[in-house]
């Protein structure tokens, strides 16, 4: 029997084990919205903008470690989603993203709802195809999650003309897929392991420095005993934040330009620095001329165009984190050599000395709340368990420096494309994908309101999170620059006429409460998180002053940070190395 196109893709997903499809219908996929329907195998979740499609299968995708699926119509469909694919692109996420097109013999002539969604999606995806011929569909939907979800993760995009969609053709999916074009590496050259682990062996200031590749990787287990083994110090990035665990002493906190006093010190004064599955942006390296200046640099990575390009690495290592970890892990159980241990003590102490200057420490206000008081009180009141998703800003900043992940997967945020808006549908996504966890999603005043409507999603699909707004009253980081870099000039930035966000949360169908003394927070968290089956949204009325430190200004190196009561950036270059 002959399958339609449509229905090749719904049993070619089932092939995949997929659970879930956000998304939008529209005319150019009525015919897979139907097939959708006569089958109870993989679950719709219908958002109520196509951003918030990408955004939840995304979510869903950092939860659970299986790649998102996402299915939209064709033109606005398609063009409304590209922020959240491009945000699933810079974080590395897999995703598979079916797009309706208009019929093969309309394709170029300018028809309703056509777009060039190949040329409009090329820059941020991992790759993309249009399908002309149903022969191809289940081939090419193997070789999409086959890509998507090996290497360096990434979305997929799938074009299928509507014709596509309804002509017949016999059904078969591939069990295996070979691409001569497409071949990562997984396994790291031995010889290279082991010049690394001589390097490392070799340093009196050795520096972990760990990004998302660790968690997309699945080598977390590895990562901790190295580092527990070895006994030096780790430092995450945004994206990293998990994969060690915080509340341990040999995590330094997050590093770059929000990063603790003692991590960027600590990077800036080590001699030899192991970075694995990171890669070197702008936000954690500051100005490249100051980066690391006394260290020898080791680096893993699948993707081997990301080792070199922006740093210059003395032992570059390609392929899946894991698999190297191992190996390493197996040249340091053996103990053939140790690291110098009174080097190791004196730069604990210095360490530890940095520490001494508390520069996650804030002050209190009577009558007001901090919005660090805020992500303290969550993590308090969660035990450090919850799934925190955040959307983009002075929030984001605050979640990742004062709530203590202790595992993978536990931290959503947009951290290479700071997309506003993405913490609302992320959070349902991630209820979607661990139901059995509590998911927080802290957001601000603005960023909220860019898929508030997601709230109607989380309604009809029973998604409760709780959501806290830390809410200021400004763009906050945009004031934040502004106070700083442009003689408090607050362009745009303050809001003149916020909604009531507790009434709209209702008007969905939710409960909420806002909050403005600091003495009933803590209450009002233990309440919200004891009702497990509804979505509270939590007004927090925050100090509309409150800035993010430390900060590494543009421009600037890991030595030179604005910190907390100080006007002008503390450079610390001399007297931090000769310490050491």
């Amino acid at each position: 029997m002959k399958s339609s196109g449509a229905e090749i893709i719904i049993k070619s997903l089932i092939e995949e084990k997929v659970e879930y499809i956000f998304g939008y219908p529209g005319g150019a996929v009525l015919p897979l919205y139907d097939t959708i329907y006569q089958q109870d195998e993989i679950k719709h979740v219908l958002v109520r903008h196509e951003q918030a499609a990408a955004h939840a299968a995304d979510g869903y995708a950092r939860v659970t470690g299986k790649p998102g699926v996402v299915l939209l119509t064709s033109g606005p469909g398609l063009t409304n989603a590209v922020t959240g694919i491009a945000t699933a692109y810079m974080d590395s996420i897999p995703m598979v993203v079916f797009s309706g097109q208009v019929a093969t013999s309309l394709i170029g002539n300018d028809a309703f709802q056509e777009v060039d969604t190949i040329g409009i999606t090329r820059p941020c995806v991992k790759h993309n195809f249009l399908v002309k011929n149903v022969e191809d569909l289940a081939i090419t939907i193997k070789k999409a999650f086959h890509i998507a979800t090996t290497g360096r993760p990434g979305p997929v995009v799938i074009d299928v003309p509507k014709d596509v969609q309804v002509a017949l053709a016999k059904f078969s999916y591939p069990k295996k897929i070979a691409m001569r074009s497409y071949n990562p590496i997984v396994k790291g050259h031995s010889g290279q392991i082991k010049k690394a682990y001589n390097l490392l062996m070799t340093a009196k200031r050795p520096m972990i420095y760990t990004g998302g590749g660790v968690i997309l990787g699945d080598a977390c287990d590895e990562l901790v005993e190295m580092v527990q083994r070895l006994n030096v110090p780790i430092t995450n990035t945004l994206m990293g934040l998990g994969a060690y665990p915080a509340s341990d002493r040999q995590f330094v906190g997050m590093l770059g330009m929000h990063g603790t006093y003692e991590a960027n010190m600590a990077m800036h004064n080590c001699d030899v620095l192991f970075a694995i599955g990171a890669r070197f942006d702008d936000r954690i390296t500051g100005v490249l001329e100051h980066f690391c200046p006394h260290a020898k640099i080791i680096h893993i990575d699948v993707d081997p165009s990301s080792i070199g390009k922006n740093v210059v690495t003395d032992i570059p290592l390609v392929g899946q984190v894991k698999p190297i970890l191992t190996e390493f892990l197996e040249l340091v159980r053996s103990g053939e050599k140790q690291l110098n241990q009174d080097a190791l003590a004196k730069w604990w102490k210095t360490i530890d000395d940095w520490r001494k200057m508390d520069s996650l420490g804030y002050d209190l206000t009577p009558g007001i709340i901090q919005p660090q008081q805020v992500v303290e009180a969550l993590y308090k009141v969660t035990k450090g368990q919850a799934i925190v998703t955040t959307d983009v800003g002075q929030h984001q900043m605050w979640a990742a420096q004062y709530y203590k992940f202790d595992s993978p997967r536990q931290w959503i945020n947009s951290g290479g494309l700071g997309t506003m808006g993405f913490g609302l549908p992320a959070a349902m996504g991630a209820k979607i994908g661990c139901p059995d966890k509590d998911v927080a999603c802290i957001t601000g005043d603005g960023s909220i309101q860019m898929m508030l409507q997601e709230l109607s999603t989380m309604l009809q699909y029973h998604t409760p999170v709780k959501i806290l707004n830390l809410n200021n009253g400004y763009l906050g980081m945009v004031r934040q620059w502004q106070e700083f870099f442009f003689k408090k000039r607050y362009c745009m930035s303050y809001f003149e006429s916020l909604p009531d966000f507790i009434g709209l949360a209702k008007a969905y169908g939710h409960d909420g409460i806002q909050i403005r003394d600091p003495k009933d927070l803590e209450p009002a968290l233990i309440e919200a998180f004891k009702q497990k089956d509804k979505t509270i949204f939590l007004d927090i009325i925050v100090d509309s002053d409150a800035n993010v430190f430390p900060m590494i200004p543009a421009g600037k190196g890991h030595h030179e940070m604005i910190l907390r009561g100080r006007d002008k950036m503390e450079n610390t270059t001399v007297d931090g190395l000769s310490q050491v």
